[in-house]
């Protein structure tokens, strides 16, 4: 294993954070892949993952099993991981901004050179070199003057020239789902039936520019713009959001890690016999068809529903109790779908989310993900 600090600039004098990369296998080798682990930095099955993934690939790379390189950042928010609000650690939002993390990354497609199209011709594999370099110059362009800034940057050119980048969340209380886009669902789909995915959300655009759409959606842009080239979808980036908060186990985040490393197996970058693929256990379903449960008033939540579970349409999920008059008021759901997460507070103002449900009926447009 390589180590290395990416130093990231001071909120205050005196303070030194840094971003702390770990690599496996030979530099340039193919195919890179980029895995990195609680963005939001109070998410943390993510990194326990990572932590028992490590201790694979370094025994891995002993043995000369490691074919491609594997890239990980294990502690991909050290800003937000540093956040506390007495006592508890609060790293979805940027305190000194109040913005999300996981938002409004840079989007490479704006610095692109002009100059890309002249280099674009009918060899597919230097198409994706060139446009490779491209983006690489992209992202090193962007502007950044906030610490949170100069972190998406520097997260951003870790994974613009990846093959593969899985970005590693978990949600509240949920089982284990997962975010990409639809040209990526194949691809993608032995890795969801490895993990146990229960359900797989596909959108083209999903709003607000998270971290893997900047990495993954440059090139069906770039295929579209450019019909008379090959350009392949180069860099497939998922999403994966591992189960709840609560679910900080060493059985589950080893499992996690194999089913990691078996995809890695089956896609070149670890050398080993090639992984036998479970049966999933869901179908790709659309982002804008998972329906989002709200409070309608507020008070006391007591689900009757946990995720994972069936759900038909009409379905009551859960009720709100008014502890002052002692009315309960039913929520039910419209759509019918897997209840894959929900929330772990127990007492919500109205408009509180409660959870969400993966249909198959289109329900929303425009932003899809949750602030």
């Amino acid at each position: 294993m390589r180590s290395e600090a990416i130093p990231l600039p001071s909120a205050v004098p005196g303070v030194q954070p840094s971003l702390s990369v770990q690599r496996f296998g030979a530099a340039g080798a193919r195919p890179r892949f980029h895995l990195q682990a609680s963005i939001h930095a109070d998410e943390i099955p993510a990194m326990l993952a990572v932590h028992h993934l490590r201790r694979r690939l370094n025994a891995l790379e002993q043995a000369g099993a490691i074919a491609g390189e594997i890239v990980l950042v294990p502690v991909a928010n050290p800003i937000g991981l540093g956040q506390q609000l007495l006592g508890t650690p609060i790293g979805r939002f940027d305190f000194a901004t109040g913005a999300n993390f996981n938002r409004h990354f840079p989007d490479p497609m704006a610095l692109l050179d002009p100059g890309l199209a002249a280099r674009l011709g009918g060899d597919e594999a230097r198409n994706v070199a060139a446009i490779r370099d491209a983006l690489e110059a992209a992202v090193a362009a962007v502007p950044a003057t906030t610490p949170a800034e100069h972190l998406k940057r520097a997260l951003l050119s870790l994974a613009i020239g990846a093959d593969v980048v899985l970005d590693m969340h978990c949600d509240s209380e949920a089982v284990m789902h997962f975010y990409t886009l639809p040209g990526l669902a194949e691809p993608f789909a032995p890795l969801a039936a490895l993990l146990g995915v229960r359900a797989m959300l596909l959108a083209d655009e999903s709003g607000d520019h998270p971290f893997d759409e900047a990495c993954s959606r440059p090139w069906p842009l770039l295929r579209a713009a450019h019909p008379g080239s090959p350009i392949p979808l180069a860099c497939q980036s998922a999403t994966i959001e591992f189960r709840g908060e609560g679910d900080v186990d060493h059985a589950l985040a080893a499992a996690d890690a194999e089913a990691l490393i078996a995809y890695m197996t089956l896609r070149g970058a670890v050398r080993g016999p090639a992984p036998v693929i479970p049966p999933p256990r869901c179908a790709p379903t659309p982002l804008a068809a998972s329906e989002p449960l709200v409070a309608p008033v507020p008070g006391i939540v007591v689900f009757r529903r946990a995720p994972g579970d069936a759900v038909a349409a009409g379905d009551v999920i859960a009720d709100i109790v008014d502890p002052v008059t002692g009315t309960e008021t039913p929520v039910a759901c419209v759509s019918s779908g897997v209840f894959y997460a929900r929330t772990n507070l127990r007492f919500l103002g109205a408009g509180g989310r409660l959870g969400k449900i993966a249909g198959t009926t289109l329900v929303r447009t425009g932003k899809l993900l949750s602030p």
